[in-house]
């Protein structure tokens, strides 16, 4: 199975040490090979409660140091557990399968050099390689809830001696449809665990879970409010059909590694076919697409084989994609959290980017919905060579009547 590597970015990093955390000498010198010097807040604030048994619920952005934050003390636990040899005693669920890649290169890190086995379960690939990892009795498996389900009603997977359980990405799994298939697994787990939960966001549905499978856990918040800093926002009003003339000169003008999000399977092939007949470096992810193709998609992107990738929303959340210069919502979001999720690709750590959304006025009340968030609004731009949508503004007439100015913000 393809596996991807750990990106590397700049990260906001405590002065704490990792030392301080209550690590082994083992597992710290794995850390110091893979190169972490300074614990980044969430990995800071989550590894010495994880090492305790506590359940935790953390929420956080990706690229905050999550997957370490809790791969990290897993390791620590199970190659230090006398037993952990016999039973499969972690079980991580993950809302994609390259999410759940990611996290089995993690624990490979740190976890490799003490005969830990991980098996990932995930759709897109052959049943028959994932049912020989299950023979060998990983100590860990990583999988997302659909596959994890076909080999439980397989008879393959058994979760009856798990006592570590994580669920990441917890609010994009439910975004995803897959609560009825996470109930379904947390009822073949043992009651008596812990339990780690992470999410980018706390709504309703994500409090009951915790609050239904979890015991009395401790809370880590490290988001920020509204959109990471070093975002540069700009919004592009225009026609619907002078959308695609609006991109083409967006990416003729900004040269950085580009992360276009459009909302249909159907329109990433039509948008990364328009592109390539440009002759732009282009690649397109969606969930239609072949797990090797995935792969091979964000593979390519994250060593600049291709600049441009032309995604849906398969993308916005989880992944971890280093120096992202430019988002491009060439459709724009469904809600606000999405357009956080889809800038949070971007300005990474201590780097800065650009979100560029390309709207028109039947958007009007989502752009209005994302100002409010932001907490200002969204700069209005243009481009050489494509006529910008007039707003129409009402104005008070000089003999107390109303009338209609034509207003055109350019930047």
């Amino acid at each position: 199975m393809q596996s991807l590597a750990i990106p590397q970015h700049p990260v906001e990093t405590t002065e704490k040490t990792f030392e301080s955390l209550g690590l082994s000498r083992s597992i710290l010198r794995c850390v110091r090979l893979v190169g972490f010097e300074h614990p980044t807040p969430i990995q800071a604030a989550v590894i010495p409660v994880a090492l305790t048994g506590k359940d935790l619920v953390g929420l956080a952005e990706t690229g905050s140091g999550k997957t370490a934050a809790f791969t990290i003390p897993i390791a620590e636990r199970l190659a230090n557990s006398p037993t952990h040899s016999l039973k499969t005693r972690g079980l991580i669920l993950s809302p994609t399968r390259e999410i759940a890649l990611q996290t089995q290169t993690f624990l490979d890190l740190f976890g490799g050099d003490y005969g830990l086995r991980t098996a990932c379960l995930i759709g897109g690939v052959k049943m028959g390689p994932q049912h020989t990892a299950l023979r060998r009795r990983p100590h860990i498996i990583v999988a997302t809830p659909g596959r994890l389900l076909d080999h439980m009603e397989q008879g393959t997977a058994r979760l009856g001696d798990v006592d570590v359980l994580v669920l990441d990405e917890a609010d994009h799994m439910l975004d995803m449809g897959f609560l009825p298939q996470v109930l379904r697994i947390l009822q073949q787990v043992p009651t008596k665990r812990q339990t780690l939960m992470f999410s980018a966001t706390m709504p309703p549905p994500i409090e009951r879970l915790a609050q239904q499978f979890m015991s009395n856990p401790e809370r880590v918040d490290i988001t920020p409010k509204g959109a990471a800093q070093g975002i540069s926002h700009r919004l592009y009003l225009v026609e619907p059909e002078n959308k695609k003339a609006c991109l083409l000169a967006l990416l003729n003008q900004e040269l950085g590694s580009t992360l276009v999000f459009i909302r249909r399977k159907v329109d990433a092939e039509w948008l990364s076919g328009v592109l390539e007949r440009e002759g732009h470096p282009v690649e397109r992810i969606h969930s239609d697409l072949s797990q090797g193709q995935r792969v091979q998609a964000l593979q390519g992107f994250r060593e600049g084989e291709h600049r441009i990738l032309v995604a849906t929303d398969i993308a916005a959340r989880g992944l971890d994609i280093p120096r992202v210069r430019h988002i491009i919502n060439f459709d724009i979001p469904e809600t606000v959290e999405d357009y956080i999720h889809r800038a949070g690709r971007t300005a990474r750590g201590t780097a800065t980017g650009i979100v560029s959304t390309l709207a028109s006025w039947m958007d009007k009340m989502r752009i209005k919905e994302i100002e409010s968030t932001l907490g200002e609004d969204l700069p209005r731009c243009t481009v050489p060579g494509v006529e910008p949508y007039v707003e129409m503004k009402p104005r008070v007439s000089m003999g107390g009547g109303r009338r209609t100015a034509l207003k055109v913000k350019r930047r």
